[in-house]
């Protein structure tokens, strides 16, 4: 949210931590620990560890696991995400204890536990993470990670720390179904958190191949549309043309093509998904950005 007013942009992002960790606990209490299926991270640990000592609830756990991380956390990226992370999972936590407490879901079929619950996973991480927040454990993890590893998406980090905690859950419960379930599970929360972080700024890029290229070009600026003109050779005819390439938004796809076929109807267009526009109109670069 890009609002000149802190307050009303502090408020924004609370509202999203808050609603997050709301999701978080209601996709464990619901979808994971009645089937026995692993969530992964600090909250996977906390299922190990409660297993072995009942007395020690699975919240408070997580919490006491995830104080190295934050110490790391704050020393790389400031007081700022150890105050929203905190939040988060202080809230994660005692909404997840609390939810246990006063009502009890009742098991269901394995494979919907895992894809409902992955899914909600991953929106509640994803949403978190837009406002530059965790609940600690595999997502900060990840993200203190995606300094070494850039060209590995924040999902993919949190799937593989995941799988290896999921590998230790089926070792101390002795239940290699469930476990695979778990997999299951986190890749589907890991796609789902890759859609909620990257989706919002997911952009598409054409490629428009026409011998009215020039009356194109115009047209696409009177849309407000940056384009830039590439010098090409037809491979059969040998013919000089020049391509016009355009960065857009997924919603102006349609009025692309509408514009580029009533000027050509016969014009070559080249659609290809474009993971990230950095630039005007697009996103900035920021060291931290995931």
């Amino acid at each position: 949210m890009k609002s000149k007013s802190p307050a009303l942009r502090w408020l924004y992002e609370y509202g999203v931590i808050t609603l997050g960790s709301a999701l978080y606990a209601l996709c464990f209490n619901w979808f994971f620990q009645p089937n026995n299926i692993s969530m992964g991270g600090f909250t996977g640990v906390g299922q190990i560890v409660n297993h072995f000592f009942p007395v020690l609830p699975i919240g408070i756990t997580s919490i006491v696991l995830n104080i190295p991380l934050f110490y790391i956390g704050v020393r790389k990226q400031g007081v700022k995400l150890l105050i929203s992370s905190l939040y988060a999972m202080s809230m994660g936590s005692l909404m997840l204890d609390g939810l246990a407490a006063v009502y009890t879901f009742s098991p269901m079929e394995p494979l919907l536990a895992c894809v409902y619950g992955g899914v909600l996973l991953g929106v509640s991480m994803g949403l978190m993470l837009t406002v530059g927040a965790t609940t600690g454990g595999t997502e900060l993890a990840a993200r203190l990670l995606k300094y070494k590893l850039r060209n590995l998406s924040i999902g993919r980090l949190c799937l593989s720390i995941d799988v290896a905690v999921i590998c230790c859950y089926a070792l101390t419960f002795h239940s290699i179904n469930n476990a695979l379930y778990g997999i299951i599970a986190m890749y589907i929360s890991s796609l789902a958190m890759d859609t909620v972080v990257y989706g919002a700024i997911n952009a598409k890029i054409a490629y428009i191949i026409s011998d009215s290229s020039g009356e194109i070009a115009r047209q696409l600026l009177k849309m407000d549309l940056g384009i830039t003109l590439l010098d090409g050779k037809g491979g059969f005819s040998g013919d000089r043309k020049q391509v016009v390439l355009c960065a857009f938004k997924r919603s102006q796809i349609a009025a692309i093509k509408a514009a580029v076929t009533a000027i050509d109807p016969n014009a070559f267009i080249i659609v290809c998904e474009a993971h990230e526009v950095l630039g005007e109109g697009f996103g900035a670069y920021s060291p931290d950005s995931l």
